[in-house]
Parts: C-alpha cells; sequence; structure tokens
C-alpha cells in the first residue's frame, strides 16, 4: 500500500490580505503529478481542507479540479477530514453519495468510527478518519464524560482499538495538536492553557498516523506519527521551513517507510532585512523579486513613502517594518504606568524607543523649556 499524505491546504486563504489562490493551483498541480508518478494508491488530506467554513466560490472551484483529477483521471482514491478550519458539515454534504467513487469525506463526527478499507495494486490497509472534534462535541457525540482533548482522543481511539482490522495495518487520521509539536502563527489555536495537547504516545500501536494541523513537516514520539505540514508558507513565520508532502509505503507485515517528497512555491515567503538603499540594490538583481516578502528597514532616520520605492523594485511586499527606528529599545510596548507620568518624563522615553538613545542634557533644557511655554500658553 502506496499513499501520500498531506494536509493543511487551507484553500482560499490570504497573506496579509493578498490572495493565494494562484499559488495554491500551482502547488497543489504538483500533489498531484507526484501522485501519478510514485503510482500512490490513495492522497490522504488531514484537515483544514478550505481555509474558512464557508468558503468562496474559487476555492470550491479550485478542490473540484484537484479531486476531479485525482479520482476520475488518476483512479487514485482520496480520503480527507474535516480540520478545525472547516465547516464540518458543509465539507461533508454529499459524503455517502460519494464514497463509491473513491472519494472519502469525513466531514462532522459521528458516534461510530467508519473504517474505509483501502486495496492498492501491492497490498491493502484500514483506515481510520477522525475529523477534527474538542471535548465539547466527543462529550456529545459520544456521551461520554471527557473534559480534554487528550481525554476526548482516548475515547475516540477506544473504537479503533476494538475495531478488527483483520490483520490489516491501521492507519489513523486525525487532525489535532500532539504535546511538542512545533507551531508557526498562521496556525488557529485550538484551545487555551495547554488543553489541546494530545501525549504521541496514543498514537505509537498504529502502523502510521496522519496528522494535521502544525505548519511544519515533523514527527513526534516515532518517525511513523507525523504531520505532513501544509503546501504553501502561510505566514512570515514559516520562512525557513521546507515544504513537502508525506510519502509512505507500508508492506505485509504493516511497517511503514515514509519520505519527503519536495514541493516548490511559485512564490517564496520571505524576510529581508537591511537599509533601504542595500534593500534596493539588492533587489535590482534579485530573480526572485516576485516573492512575498516582508522588509525590516533598518534605517534610524524618517524616509518619504518607504512601501513605494520597495514595491517599485519588489511588487510583492506585504508587510514593511521600520526595526531600525526602535533597534535599540528593551520594549516596543507602552506600559499603562506611562499614562501616570509626567510630560518630560513621556517625551523622554518615546525620544529613547523613536532614536534608541536617551536626551542629551542639552536637548532635555528644550524640552523643559517648551512644556513651560505652552503651560503658560494654555494658563493665559
Amino acid at each position: 500500500m502506496k499513499f501520500i499524505h498531506t494536509s493543511d491546504w487551507h484553500i482560499g486563504r490570504q497573506l496579509h490580505n493578498q490572495s493565494l489562490l494562484d499559488d495554491q493551483h500551482h502547488v497543489l498541480l504538483q500533489i498531484i503529478e507526484l501522485a501519478r508518478v510514485q503510482a500512490v494508491d490513495a492522497v490522504i488530506i488531514a484537515g483544514d481542507i478550505y481555509d474558512r467554513s464557508v468558503p468562496p466560490a474559487n476555492a470550491v472551484a479550485l478542490l473540484d479540479e484537484v479531486l476531479n483529477t485525482l479520482i476520475n483521471e488518476l483512479n487514485i482514491a482520496v480520503i480527507m477530514i474535516a480540520g478545525n478550519h472547516d465547516g464540518h458539515a458543509r465539507l461533508g454534504f454529499a459524503a455517502r453519495q460519494l464514497q463509491d467513487s473513491g472519494l472519502h469525506i469525513i466531514g462532522p463526527l459521528t458516534a461510530n468510527i467508519q473504517p474505509i478499507l483501502l486495496k492498492g495494486q501491492q497490498g491493502s490497509a484500514m483506515f481510520y478518519p477522525l475529523p477534527y472534534a474538542d471535548p465539547a462535541m466527543v462529550r456529545h457525540v459520544l456521551k461520554c464524560d471527557v473534559s480534554t482533548h487528550e481525554e476526548a482522543m482516548i475515547a475516540l481511539l477506544e473504537q479503533i482499538n476494538a475495531h478488527d482490522a483483520e490483520g490489516l495495518p491501521k492507519v489513523v487520521i486525525s487532525h489535532c495538536f500532539l504535546d511538542g509539536g512545533s507551531g508557526s502563527d498562521s496556525e488557529r489555536p485550538l484551545s487555551i492553557g495547554g488543553a489541546d495537547k494530545i501525549s504521541p504516545s496514543l498514537f505509537s500501536a498504529y502502523a502510521y498516523t496522519a496528522l494535521g494541523h502544525l505548519h511544519g513537516p515533523q514527527y513526534k514520539g516515532c518517525e511513523h506519527i507525523r504531520y505532513s505540514g501544509s503546501p504553501l508558507k502561510y505566514s512570515f513565520s514559516e520562512q525557513k521551513q521546507k515544504k513537502s508532502v508525506t510519502l509512505v509505503e507500508l508492506d505485509a507485515a504493516g511497517h511503514a517507510q515514509m519520505s519527503l517528497l519536495p514541493l516548490t512555491a511559485k512564490r517564496d515567503v520571505r524576510v529581508i532585512e537591511g537599509e533601504l538603499e542595500t534593500v534596493l540594490l539588492a533587489g535590482a538583481a534579485d530573480p526572485h523579486r516576485d516573492d512575498y516578502l516582508m522588509v525590516r528597514l533598518l534605517d534610524k532616520s524618517a524616509i518619504l513613502d518607504p512601501m513605494g520605492k520597495l514595491r517599485a523594485v519588489y511588487p510583492n511586499v506585504l508587510h514593511l517594518e521600520r526595526t531600525g527606528l526602535m533597534a535599540q529599545t528593551a520594549s516596543l510596548q507602552i506600559a499603562q504606568d506611562h499614562i501616570q507620568k509626567g510630560e518630560l518624563a513621556m517625551f523622554s522615553d518615546f525620544f529613547s524607543q523613536v532614536y534608541g538613545e536617551a536626551l542629551t542634557e542639552q536637548q532635555q533644557c528644550a524640552i523643559v523649556e517648551t512644556i513651560d511655554s505652552l503651560h503658560k500658553g494654555d494658563l493665559a
């Protein structure tokens, strides 16, 4: 049995108000090609198919195109589960009617987890799809007393452990946050205060666990308990991640062999740092000037229209930070007690944050005279 594990497509997502649909189309075509070249039996999408519960029409059209190619043209089965970004009921529409075609969509959680038997060219495996469900949903559907995500997962896995797979390898598909996982800025927290963390040891007995939610490819506990990661970089915090899908091969004994198949983005997501003149000079010779960029300018002086100047060279600058103005400050946040300070103290703090140095004695005297004159003007 050979399959591709992918997740977190987030079709319809934007990066700093820039639509990524064209970039998503580019990378999803690569996944289709990898599935064809590797002659896989299935493609597993472990949640967050769309970026929001009510996706735009063009996002739906893109998913339809991808699924049609995989299933109808390449005869490759697809299993996809709802993630925390998806609208479970909408994603699962017509799922029962579509399963005979090779498309298995698991939207809302049901009381009875339905295993999916997939027969491959070299063997078969039993897949157990677990759509994202918080503890409240698990309590409601399974009629059990759970309060954390780990307790909810234990309750769900009881059915899988009890199911007779008739000697076939068991593959679990889940959208969750494993304890120790490395996250990024583009992931929506599942819970507050650490209640969303699940021990990787819960999945150690299965042949493979295909996980979604974390956008960086990684494994936890054992190599066969794995996040595929997202196919694109969805935040600047992911700039150093290498995006891929995971090719999984199960032998007759249920042992998994994994390899990462790299993906190439149409436009990379990068962070550039330097003074404006240096950045502009480098951009003139940059072959990847169309990448999505965050620029951190180190200039300490005021600049007229820095974004306009940057976009004349780098058209896709999405975010600009003037770190040079704040370079030597200990903190960029003004404490609440600043409102209780006098004008001189407040201006001194402001000056230090902007220029990275304290007022000189001469400057301080000038500010005191200015404040005094303003006060006298108010009294007059």
